[in-house]
């Protein structure tokens, strides 16, 4: 589940500083990239769940996943493996609403966190 108490800690960047050699030019390209495409995954997958498309709402979480690791949120990891295994399993659907919103809640505070830090690397060039 989303650790409240990383929500206002800087983030881990060592998976991404590991990835991509420490380079600060490459970590700013990945944080610009997952702001460019995480709203448009989460959109889908509202949209998916408007739908009542199970399968779809699983597969959209399931894609979202993985990316939350690279900008150190592995927290975060658990609410949408949640999300992912109720659309799958079909379970615990009128949970889904308060699901979807405290993901969209979290994700306005990790795009600061991203801001925050993307800021941090700029010093770097």
């Amino acid at each position: 589940m989303i650790d409240e108490e990383k929500n206002n800690s800087p983030l881990d960047l060592s998976y991404l500083s590991d990835m991509s050699g420490d380079s600060a030019e490459f970590m700013i390209e990945m944080i610009d990239m997952f702001k460019l495409q995480t709203p448009l995954y989460i959109a889908d997958l509202e949209q998916s769940f408007e739908a009542q498309d199970w399968e779809k709402v699983a597969g959209y979480a399931h894609k979202i996943k993985p990316t939350l690791s690279y900008v150190g949120r592995e927290d975060a990891r658990g609410h949408l493996q949640q999300i992912e295994n109720n659309a799958r399993e079909q379970k615990d659907l009128s949970d889904m609403p308060n699901a979807l919103k405290e993901l969209n809640d979290f994700v306005q505070i990790l795009y600061r966190q991203l801001d925050e830090a993307k800021a941090e690397l700029e010093k770097r060039l």
